[in-house]
Parts: C-alpha cells; structure tokens; sequence
C-alpha cells in the first residue's frame, strides 16, 4: 500500500483541515495509507519521509525562524523519489524565510489583488499532458495568485492579470502559472493555486486537476524504487546555501 502524509496547519483561512480530509478520503479511495500530521517538523524525520510516496504539505505561512538547512531531510527525501503535491497558500505561501523550501516548490506567493470573491478564468496550456487532457478553460471566484514562478517549471495553466487595477496594473497583462509540475532530484512536485477554500474543489474542474496531480507526484516513488535510483545521484560537495 503507498503512504502519504499529509502537514496540516498554518493559517486557518485556508481550512487545511477541511482540506485535509478532501484530500485523504480521495487517497484513501486510491489505496493509499494516509497520516495527517499536525506538526511541521515532521520535515526533519528523513527516515520516515523516505518510507513515503507523497507528501502534501498544507501550511499556509509560517513566523517561526526555520533556519538554513531545516527542510533538507525534506529536499532530500523528494531527491530519492518521493513526490510533492499540493494547493494555493499551503504549499507556495507557506515557510516565506525558507528559500530552500521555495526552490523545492518552484515558486512563492506575492499578491493576491483584489483579496477573495475575484472572478478569474483558469486557461489551460498543455491539452495533451495527462494531468489536463480533456479539461477545458474554466471560471473561479475565489483569490488571483499571483506568483514569482521558476522558470524551469512546465506550465499547465495560467490565469492573466490584471482582473483588479492597482499598481502591477501598469506594466500591462501578463499569465501568470496557476498550475504546473516539475522535478527534484528523481521525486515529482506538482503545484496548483487553486483553493483559497476547501469549496473551491467543488468546480469539477479544479478538483479533477488536484486529483491527477497527486496521483501523478505519487508515482515517482515506486519508480525510483524500481530503477534503484538515490538522491545521492544528484548530491554535491559545493554549498547550495
């Protein structure tokens, strides 16, 4: 049976714990064993993340001073294969003073113009790529993300500012990713901005997004395995801090 462990806190605007339970019953019904943890520093316990086949952390922000080198059992563990899957503020506003962990995530929030209720269209990129086959452009009321993106990412989607005038108005539209997927060492990170609350997966849409996602992160796990492949395969001597 695959494992996920899911780190729920944080803010509660976000509802991680309704979240929370969305995501475990969904996994649950795809044969997974899931623990919803309530203590970020499970991120330090590199055995038992390396026994994992997904990890979804759901903890918006965070002001306790983490330090350099605090999620590197984390990066670590997705190097081995372990994948990464999460949503909106749980996994790219979360740990704001860790630049190590927003590498691992591809991005980290910035704004959010016009705060929640803000009707956007989500316009999907990659009509081919198995997490967005058959899904067509959709609408949202809900919070715009806005992201600072690492480039190295593949877009799945993308949502286009300015819907709300303020001052990143005048440098004209711009897409900016809302969904994508990238790699970390041999583990798999998938991202989606979507669900500023747990009733934004109730859009058929954004939830059969999410869903693909997770079970796509999952995967790299049981193919590292296989291959016999090590995050030593991509450890180096030279500082990265």
């Amino acid at each position: 049976m695959r494992k996920a462990l899911i780190l729920c806190g944080g803010w509660d605007g976000h509802e991680p714990k309704q979240v929370s339970v969305r995501f475990a019953k969904f996994l649950e019904s795809e044969n997974f064993e899931v623990v919803i943890e309530e203590n970020l520093h499970v991120t330090k316990d590199a055995e038992r993340l390396k026994d994992l086949d997904l990890f979804i952390p759901l903890w918006t922000s965070c002001n306790e001073e983490l330090g350099y080198g605090f999620f590197e059992p984390l990066l670590e563990a997705v190097g081995s294969g372990m994948g990464v899957a999460g949503n909106h503020g749980g996994m790219c506003d979360a740990f704001r003073k860790s630049v190590e962990y927003q590498f691992l995530t591809g991005a980290n929030w910035v704004s959010h113009p016009g705060g929640d209720g803000i009707k956007y269209r989500v316009n999907i990129k990659s009509k081919s790529n198995p997490i967005t086959e058959g899904i067509k452009d959709f609408e949202v009321a809900s919070e715009q993300y806005y992201l600072h993106v690492d480039p190295v990412n593949e877009v799945l989607a993308t949502t286009r500012f300015p819907v709300v005038r303020w001052y990143h108005s005048a440098n004209g539209e711009v897409d900016v990713p809302q969904v994508w997927t990238r790699k970390w060492g041999h583990g798999r990170v998938f991202y989606n901005a979507l669900g500023h609350h747990d009733d934004v997966f109730n859009i058929p849409e954004a939830w059969e997004l999410m869903k693909r996602g997770l079970l796509w992160a999952a995967e790299s796990k049981a193919i590292a395995v296989e291959k016999g492949l090590k995050a030593d395969d991509w450890k180096t001597a030279v500082s990265m801090y």
